[in-house]
């Protein structure tokens, strides 16, 4: 009996989309793959809302659709024709499962029948829907779309979508065709590049799009800006936008509700339904639905969502203890519910669990990222409609760029020791209650172990306190702390952190706050309210945070990222740097942090070498790709029991469980003594989390087991799961897998790239001052400004705003990351220069100009260095026997000198604008210089260019 359960099991796992009703049979070991194959199809069918009929029992009263078998055709009988009210609306081809990998081969076949004479129907036009299916596979053609080209789908679209689609004058793929020109208004140049070529996407038909563009640069307004669009002109019913956590569902709200498109003055949510799912109920009026990918899921599996599941996102989430059931076709939510799904940071989205929600849905799928890595490029099929990197943005001035500060300690790279029977104290992580007592026997502890196993408090005070204490060479003129963010490792770190820093800084609670999805939620202390205070408010100052604002949160005036954790991720590196990378506009900074002039760039304190740790990318269940399955099996076999490994190995005979038919399941328990689900299951409650803490508890009879005592319970647990290996049952299960495997290489991408880990702060100024000098040397001949600075001194007072405009536009284009700002920090760390960042690109091209043609010998802003040649020449023109500058004179002299300190030269036509023409312009100059005013103009550029 147990056996034939087991049988049973395994070929309800082999309907590799969906679950199906009852009415699905199991297969008779003597029907023809071709009788298994219509069986399968049958409940494909029914489970889509279709009622499956023979031709002799038609009945169009049996339901809103039906699916009539060996229906005769002029050229012969099709394998299903499908009737929706009694209208002939598409047609079948069926083959069994071996026709998987050839079922493109048929389209010709069921298109003919598509294009015959029905009997008994008069069709004078060809039948708009066809289908090739086998019992795993389902392939469409829209035969109205412009250039009909099928596709894979989940299963057969819902009766009422058919009906729905044929009712209208075109099918939405058509539409896209004559979406009108984009109006431009308001949007930035990214934007605008994005839009335009997504678009151009849709219009070839391309399945998946992604769009790349930094953080900062308005992903979500392009994505709406789109959505609009579609919903607008191209007639689309229905768009999911995907986010990963509930924090960004809520800001993707919001911006919803913000917009207001270039050409309508309403808001979007006054034109458009917008739904944020909190339940499973979809609203049937909502045109756009906002969804954790989480809830999503819970949704197509008919499931109740966990409380905090979409707290988080899931690729920082450690694996699930089961295996996770796959999505079933919901007749709620049926594949076809969407037109387009965007995926908001979707290089954490697409990937295990995940990935089969979004393929669920029979849409175009666009997703939106700053922090693209190779997994993301393949599954968007390197459709890259938008490549808008943060270099680009910084030259754009849309983002700003970082420099990094380290702050090392000794016991931040070490670790350190605690000697045997020295009093210690203990706390409870959770509870934080305390006790002292004294050490059984020595321990020394690795760095990696420090604010986990082992809190270390004035390893943070140092940290904190230097941190304080450089502040001023840091951030030069400021009188209070800039808004900074701390990253710690846990909530019990996080208040370690925020207590110590309240001490070290001398201020109170409000001066430094937690940000974490366990703060506190009083009336007005819930995490939402704390980080709009940190957005707008002159306090808190700091903000301490694990995750929550890490990824996808908008704080302009942050200027100061401490990291007191490191990030093996990559992309999760990147995203958490992006908190610091927008822009902001300088009154809009000066409200919050008054001594600011403006945000030029951000700083990154390095208190634990995250700046220098390798990174690797997000990394799903199976971490170690490249290791070959039998050597994994063995290492298991033979003792290994990290979790990186087990977890690998654990996610191949996942996959191996899932295409196994019943004889080689049947031959691998007897080889085994147990099933290969069993297994499977073992090892993924080996390296769960909660069975080696119960274990290490159980074991140590310390509810508070150290990382030894964790360590100890996962091996015994490992152990244990690993006794089933043997080499004969490794030899068994890489021979079955590599029958049943074939590789589809979606990561390697055929492009040539540089990679390199950066070096010290001295080494990279030196590296950007070469690339520019390089770029000023090759271009010296070529831009006129550059020519003249470089060999026409006699020319310098000759350059005009418009030039020194000419070679910033020459230079964002043949060298983006080039911007100013980023080289201006380069030449201040090399000059050691403390002094106020002048804001305008411009006047930093010049100082920085004259700096590389050796004009100044240390970097010095153009402001500064026109205000010295002003007083000087005030000074010689007194000092000589001449008359000297009266006092009305002299007011209007330094109009002029802080018009050349921003616009690097005066000319008689600037006298009629601001702020000459406020003070009575060109007559007023006249009057008080009389017709020796343009030989003044004249002898100030000389002047104040030297």
């Amino acid at each position: 009996m147990t056996s034939l359960v087991a049988q049973v099991m395994v070929i309800l796992q082999e309907y590799r989309h969906a679950e199906f009703s009852d009415e699905c049979p199991l297969p008779d070991p003597n029907q023809t793959p071709e009788q298994i194959a219509r069986d399968q199809i049958d409940a494909r069918l029914r489970a889509a809302g279709w009622v499956v009929q023979g031709t002799s029992e038609i009945s169009h009263t049996a339901g809103t659709g039906i699916a009539v078998r060996e229906y005769q055709t002029s050229i012969g009988p099709a394998d299903y024709a499908l009737f929706a009210d009694k209208r002939a609306l598409g047609v079948v081809e069926a083959k069994p499962d071996a026709w998987g990998e050839r079922l493109t081969t048929v389209e010709t076949q069921s298109s003919s029948y598509a294009t015959a004479q029905l009997k008994w129907v008069k069709n004078p036009e060809p039948l708009p829907f066809v289908y090739e299916a086998t019992g795993a596979i389902t392939r469409f053609t829209d035969c109205r779309d412009p250039k009909p080209r099928s596709r894979e789908v989940f299963t057969f679209h819902q009766p009422q979508t058919l009906l729905e689609w044929s009712r209208q004058p075109r099918s939405f793929r058509t539409a896209l065709q004559d979406l009108p020109a984009l109006i431009t208004d308001g949007l930035r140049e990214c934007q605008i590049t994005a839009i335009t070529n997504l678009e151009a996407s849709l219009k070839q038909d391309r399945p998946r799009a992604l769009v790349q563009m930094a953080t900062g640069s308005g992903k979500t307004f392009t994505a709406i800006t789109q959505v609009y669009r579609l919903l607008k002109h191209a007639g689309a019913r229905r768009v999911l936008f995907l986010v990963d956590t509930k924090n960004l569902g809520e800001q993707a709200e919001q911006e919803f509700m913000a917009f207001v498109p270039n050409d309508d003055s309403r808001k979007f949510t006054e034109l458009y339904t917008v739904q944020r799912l909190s339940s499973s109920h979809i609203s049937p009026h909502a045109e756009v639905i906002i969804s954790t990918i989480q809830r999503m899921y819970s949704i197509l599996k008919g499931e109740d969502l966990p409380e905090g599941a979409e707290d988080e996102h899931p690729a920082e989430r450690m694996h699930s203890r089961k295996e996770p059931l796959p999505v079933a076709n919901n007749p709620k939510v049926p594949p076809e519910f969407f037109d387009v799904v965007i995926i908001d940071e979707c290089h954490r989205s697409i990937y295990n669990l995940w990935r089969q929600v979004i393929e669920y849905f029979d849409s175009f799928l666009v997703g939106l990222t700053a922090t693209p890595d190779a997994r993301t490029y393949g599954f968007f099929q390197k459709n890259v409609v938008s490549e808008y990197t943060h270099e680009r943005a910084v030259a754009d001035g849309v983002n700003v760029g970082n420099e990094v500060y380290l702050i090392d300690t000794k016991v931040t790279a070490a670790g350190g020791k605690v000697a045997a029977r020295q009093m210690v104290e203990k706390r409870e992580r959770q509870t934080r209650k305390k006790r002292w007592e004294a050490q059984d026997e020595d321990l020394i502890y690795a760095a990696t172990q420090i604010d986990r196993s082992v809190m270390v408090p004035d390893q943070i005070r140092t940290v904190i306190r230097a941190f304080r204490d450089k502040l001023p060479e840091i951030f030069p003129n400021r009188t209070e702390v800039p808004k900074t963010l701390i990253f710690a490792k846990t909530d019990s770190h996080a208040d370690d952190i925020i207590q110590i820093v309240r001490q070290e800084f001398g201020e109170s609670n409000q001066f430094c706050k937690k940000i974490t999805n366990q703060t506190q939620k009083t009336d007005k202390q819930d995490p939402k309210s704390v980080l709009q205070q940190f957005r707008n408010e002159y306090y808190p100052r700091i903000a301490v945070t694990v995750d929550m604002i890490a990824t996808g949160t908008d704080v302009k005036p942050l200027e100061c990222l401490l990291f007191m954790r490191d990030v093996k991720s990559a992309n999760y590196f990147e995203q958490m740097k992006g908190r610091g990378t927008r822009v902001v506009k300088p009154d809009d900074l000066k409200k919050v942090t008054p001594s600011a002039h403006a945000k030029t760039h951000y700083v990154i304190v390095d208190a634990v070498g995250v700046t220098r740790s390798v990174k690797t990318a997000s990394q799903p269940l199976d971490t170690k790709p490249s290791i070959p399955f039998k050597d994994l099996a063995y290492e298991v076999m033979m003792g290994a029991t990290d979790e990186d490994t087990v977890s690998s190995l654990a996610s191949r005979l996942s996959r191996l469980d899932k295409q196994l038919g019943p004889a080689e399941q049947a031959r691998i328990a007897d080889k085994a003594g147990k099933p290969l689900q069993t297994i499977v299951r073992d090892l993924f409650d080996a390296i769960d989390g909660d069975r080696i803490e119960a274990l290490a508890i159980q074991t140590t009879g310390n509810p508070a087991p150290d990382d030894a005592a964790m360590d100890a319970a996962r091996d015994t647990l490992v152990r244990d799961a690993a006794n089933v290996f043997t080499g004969e049952l490794i030899t068994m299960l890489d021979t079955i897998r590599r029958d049943h495997e074939q590789i589809i290489d979606h990561d390697t991408l055929d492009t040539v790239t540089n990679i390199g880990w950066a070096g010290d702060a001295t080494e990279n100024a030196q590296a950007i001052a070469r690339e520019f000098t390089d770029w000023m040397e090759d271009n010296r001949d070529r831009i006129e400004a550059l020519s003249i600075y470089f060999t026409q001194p006699a020319r310098r007072s000759q350059i005009t705003y418009a030039m020194i405009k000419e070679t910033l536009a020459a230079l964002k284009s043949d060298r983006p990351r080039l911007a100013p700002a980023y080289v201006w920090r380069a030449y201040a760390h090399l000059d050691d220069f403390t002094g106020t960042t002048p804001i305008s690109e411009l006047t930093q091209l010049v100082a920085l100009i004259r700096r590389v043609a050796g004009l100044d010998e240390q970097l010095t802003p153009n402001e500064d260095r026109v205000r010295r040649n002003f007083q000087n020449w005030v000074l010689r023109r007194h000092s000589g026997a001449g008359e000297k500058f009266t006092d009305p004179q002299m007011d209007w002299l330094r109009l002029i000198r802080d018009h050349i300190a921003t616009s690097i030269r005066i000319e008689a036509e600037d006298l009629d604008f601001a702020p000459f023409d406020a003070q009575g312009g060109l007559g007023r100059m006249y009057a008080l210089f009389g017709e020796g005013y343009g030989a003044v103009m004249d002898e100030m550029n000389e002047a104040l260019s030297a």
